[in-house]
């Protein structure tokens, strides 16, 4: 008979991580994951357009760190624990293969997040999870005057039921608003107010949008007056600009733009090899190269046809003009475009099944080594309910992983007979 209780709140990647772990390391443990809404391992199900970026080709924990805007110094230590090279592994020795696409991205061979989700439902399945769904916690009450076999938490439900546990980790995500903290600060943890971030840039009202689907492989995407830019893939959409290169710049600015209120100007080049000066030097070359191709039919930049179109729209380019003859006027009003195409941003878009916030539980309150709490002994925490957050491309996961296995690992550390 399992003589403790680990109940684990949140049945996503690292509440499942953290469930099955431990009752795999800790035999006598009992494990109960529970799950507020009917859905179990959700972010999993629709990440990476529904093939799971399980984590990010990154082997070097120095390297691996400068991935994450907030939790970089606390994910340092963890993952001298459990890290890219170790989720790859326990993957694999569940015959789940993985491959690493140019980007670096990892997914499974399969191309289906149902693999990831598969094998950890078997796992749950073989180590006998408790898992009960539509579970959503209202309260958690600790005792600190517990015996030592007897259970410190007693956890609430909204159907007024209760559940006892000698260890709690809470690895239930994420809020969008502080007062869905309220529980965990009444366990005297303090929050870091939580603000969105991975979330694209809205131009209402701006014709570019008009060229939604068009990607640029390689663009840079400069916050301006401040020193926030991210180069990569930029995507335009029916309602502005997304894409890894606009999602991680989201990130690393996420608290400096909710302060604005998502009101800002952004600068797009669309050929960052290039500077105005550079590329000006470029078009006289071109002019000579080129000199009686039009410039409509002749893009030597390799941009998409239906976005060189429109710059040179915007330009007042005429359709008939050839490199040799572009006036100086419309060629300088091109080259600013190309260079640094200003954008007045208003707004944000987030999607619900993968939203990310940056904010949560205060890492100084929480043993890197352990997950435990420093305040309350024999809670957990594991995943983004920490104030920790990754730019696009499976840092997140990782997170989810390292952390929810090394509190699996040292659940029972604390109340040892």
């Amino acid at each position: 008979m399992n003589d403790k209780t680990l109940l684990v709140i949140g049945g996503g990647a690292a509440g499942f991580f953290c469930a099955v772990n431990a009752a795999r390391i800790h035999k006598n443990l009992q494990v109960v994951l529970i799950e507020k809404s009917s859905h179990l391992l959700s972010k999993v199900k629709v990440s990476g357009g529904g093939r799971c970026n399980v984590t990010h080709a990154c082997f070097e924990i120095s390297n691996l760190v400068k991935f994450y805007p907030r939790g970089a110094s606390f994910l340092k230590k963890a993952f001298h624990q459990f890290y890219t090279k170790d989720t790859v592994e326990w993957f694999q020795d569940r015959n789940i293969q993985l491959k690493t696409e140019d980007d670096g991205r990892i997914f499974p061979e399969s191309n289906s997040s149902q693999s990831i989700i598969n094998c950890l439902l078997n796992e749950a399945n073989q180590y006998g999870i408790d898992i009960r769904m539509n579970a959503d916690v209202v309260s958690v009450e600790y005792n600190d005057s517990a015996e030592n076999n007897q259970a410190r938490f007693q956890v609430t439900l909204r159907n007024q039921k209760k559940i006892s546990a000698h260890y709690l980790c809470i690895a239930s995500g994420g809020f969008p608003k502080k007062s869905q903290y309220e529980w965990i600060e009444k366990l005297k943890h303090s929050i870091e107010h939580p603000v969105p971030s991975l979330f694209t840039f809205n131009i209402p009202n701006n014709k570019i949008t008009s060229l939604m689907g068009i990607v640029v492989q390689h663009a840079n995407v400069k916050i301006i007056g401040s020193k926030l830019q991210q180069s990569g893939p930029v995507l335009i959409t029916h309602w502005g600009l997304s894409g890894p290169a606009v999602l991680k710049l989201s990130s690393w600015g996420a608290r400096e733009l909710a302060d604005c209120n998502y009101e800002f100007d952004v600068a797009v080049n669309w050929l960052p090899d290039f500077n105005e000066h550079t590329l000006k030097e470029k078009f006289q070359l071109l002019r000579f190269e080129i000199a009686s191709q039009k410039i409509y039919n002749r893009n030597p930049f390799g941009l998409p046809a239906r976005l060189w179109e429109y710059l040179l729209m915007l330009s007042e380019i005429k359709e008939e003009i050839r490199w040799a003859d572009l006036p100086a006027k419309e060629q300088n009003k091109l080259i600013k475009f190309l260079s640094a195409h200003s954008f007045s941003i208003k707004g944000k878009t987030t999607f619900k099944e993968e939203f990310v916030t940056a904010g949560g539980v205060h890492l100084t309150e929480i043993n890197p080594n352990t997950m435990m709490s420093r305040l309350t002994p024999g809670l957990f925490f594991a995943g983004e309910i920490l104030n920790i957050d990754g730019v696009t491309g499976g840092f997140n996961f990782q997170n989810a992983w390292t952390t929810g296995w090394i509190a699996a690992k040292n659940v029972t550390t604390y109340f040892v007979d």
